[in-house]
This record gives structure tokens, sequence and C-alpha cells, in this order.
């Protein structure tokens, strides 16, 4: 599962919402992001940024 320090989504009213140091899962019914925070599952996307900055750490 990937891991991202920073995402963002991108919705289909061209709001957005930003997650730091989370996984996530894009599949064809939106995007699962599990954070610190919980889990969140978002179906109105319209794309998604996300950017590693450091290495991935053993899980």
């Amino acid at each position: 599962m990937p891991h991202a320090d920073t995402l963002t989504v991108v919705h289909h009213d061209d709001t957005r919402t930003s997650y730091t140091d989370v996984r996530y899962q894009l599949h064809r019914d939106g995007i699962r992001i599990w954070s610190d925070e919980g889990e969140h599952a978002l179906t109105d996307i319209l794309m998604t940024h996300a950017y590693r900055q450091r290495e991935a750490r053993a899980s």
C-alpha cells in the first residue's frame, strides 16, 4: 500500500482536501485513506497528488 508524506485530493467541485503522513489505496470507486485520525473513504474525487519526500520505513 503506498505511503505519502502529503496527499491532496481534488474533488469534482474543485475543492481540495489535504492529508499528511498517510497510506492510501486508489480503486475504481474512489480512494481509501488511512491516517492518524482514522480511515477515510472518498468517492467524489477528480484527481490526487501524492508526494513522498523521505525513504519508506519498514512496516
